[in-house]
């Protein structure tokens, strides 16, 4: 358990250093003006309108296989059942305060699945990344939706503004729901591989482009976690404790981890890691409260540095 432990740890440590590094130097270049607020706005657009739906799509496209996983509706399932109880356990904790927090129900619910996720599944489990890989990106079939329809509502809706169905899509969610009818209906053979290794040569830039546009905007803001500390802690104990928590005792009652190990594994990760950071980017380019929400997703950033390789550390523990 303790080699297993501080192993986990460094990699996450290693991870967490480099997004911080990049954060940090997209936030100073923010706060010295070489990039303003206008530069800072168009490339959130470019990666909500272009990046994000070539990655969803072209990963979708790749590495879905359902006939070589014949539990894979299981997979979306469980994404989709652990934001409900995220969703559920937060709005308890905050009925007093809604609709007014509702964007803290999407930091409590909502988890960065793919950015935090992959570097570290490839430096935990380098000769099975490919399995690891294939079960996020069938993960995502899940989240990816949900973030981008019901997570982009909560963060940046209005009340006073009426409400309008439409404003729940947005261009990674059709993505993901395209690519899907894409698989299913075997289109997919039919797209030449140059242009899916096109979209995906764009989708590629996705991940450092978002880490600095987190960086840019927690730099544009005033972050002041001394008002929000209250929110903070209650975001941290629904995202960080709760979820990882239920999820690993599920697990074990279930006792799925004897069939499917890293599949478990992968899980555990899932619900322990820190909120999304297309929050952060949808509340830029869509409107909604930079300053708490950039607050309190910095703080939980720095915390999971310690919660991912606990909970690892617990559910390696009580399956050996």
């Amino acid at each position: 358990m303790t080699e297993i432990f501080t192993n986990s740890f460094i990699v996450t440590f290693k991870a967490m250093l480099q997004l911080l590094l990049i954060a940090a130097a997209a936030g100073l270049l923010m706060r010295k003006k070489v990039i303003t607020n206008e530069y800072l706005k168009a490339l959130s657009a470019i990666t909500v309108l272009v990046l994000l739906p070539c990655l969803t799509f072209s990963n979708i496209i790749k590495n879905f296989q359902p006939s070589q996983l014949k539990i894979w509706p299981l997979i979306p399932l469980i994404a989709v059942s652990t934001i409900v109880f995220g969703l559920l356990a937060s709005a308890v904790l905050f009925y007093r305060d809604l609709p007014a927090k509702k964007n803290l129900l999407a930091a409590s619910a909502l988890q960065n699945a793919g950015y935090l996720i992959l570097p570290l599944g490839k430096m935990l489990y380098p000769d099975k990344f490919d399995e690891f890989a294939l079960y996020c990106f069938i993960y995502l079939l899940g989240l990816s939706p949900v973030l981008w329809s019901v997570g982009k509502y909560l963060v940046s809706f209005d009340e006073s503004e009426k409400f309008e169905p439409g404003r729940l899509f947005s261009p990674p969610f059709f993505a993901n729901i395209l690519a899907i009818f894409f698989v299913f209906t075997h289109l997919r053979s039919f797209i030449p591989s140059l242009v899916i290794d096109s979209v995906g040569l764009l989708g590629s830039a996705t991940v450092p482009v978002a880490t600095f546009v987190l960086g840019a905007v927690l730099g544009s803001i005033r972050l002041n976690i001394r008002p929000y500390l209250s929110d903070a802690l209650k975001v941290i104990l629904v995202k960080l404790i709760l979820m990882p928590l239920v999820t690993i005792i599920v697990l074990r009652l279930t006792h799925f981890y004897t069939s499917h190990p890293l599949l478990c594994n992968l899980l555990v990760l899932q619900a322990a890691v820190a909120p999304a950071m297309a929050l952060i980017i949808q509340v830029k380019h869509y409107g909604g409260d930079e300053e708490k929400l950039g607050s309190i997703l910095f703080l939980s950033y720095l915390l999971c540095i310690i919660t991912i390789p606990f909970w690892l550390a617990v559910w390696t523990a009580i399956t050996v």
